[in-house]
């Protein structure tokens, strides 16, 4: 049985760092990284924890891909793609948290 997966991409309150993720269950991640389950993460020590963009996919395999694929962007890029669904890079955690 396959299974859907999301990306997803976290900042700081200062907007001055990006984090970019996959997962399939994103309310339990994001819930992860705003609790800082993993002390020593890159998310934990950069205090990322605002989700300022997702993306859900199918199955897991096309969610990964989606990830390299930003991943490999420059910055100006990935700003790009975030201002285009969430121009004042709000955190979608309240939207999120009620699926």
């Amino acid at each position: 049985m396959e299974q859907g997966g999301c990306i997803y991409i976290l900042t700081n309150t200062n907007k001055t760092t990006l984090y970019i993720g996959v997962t399939s269950d994103l309310r339990s991640r994001l819930w992860e990284h705003k609790t800082k389950v993993y002390k020593n993460s890159f998310s934990s020590k950069y205090n990322l924890d605002k989700c300022i963009y997702y993306e859900i996919y199918p199955s897991i395999e096309e969610a990964i891909n989606r990830e390299k694929q930003i991943k490999n962007w420059i910055r100006e890029k990935k700003n790009n793609l975030i201002s285009t669904k969430n121009p004042k890079w709000v955190d979608l955690w309240e939207e999120i948290k009620m699926w």
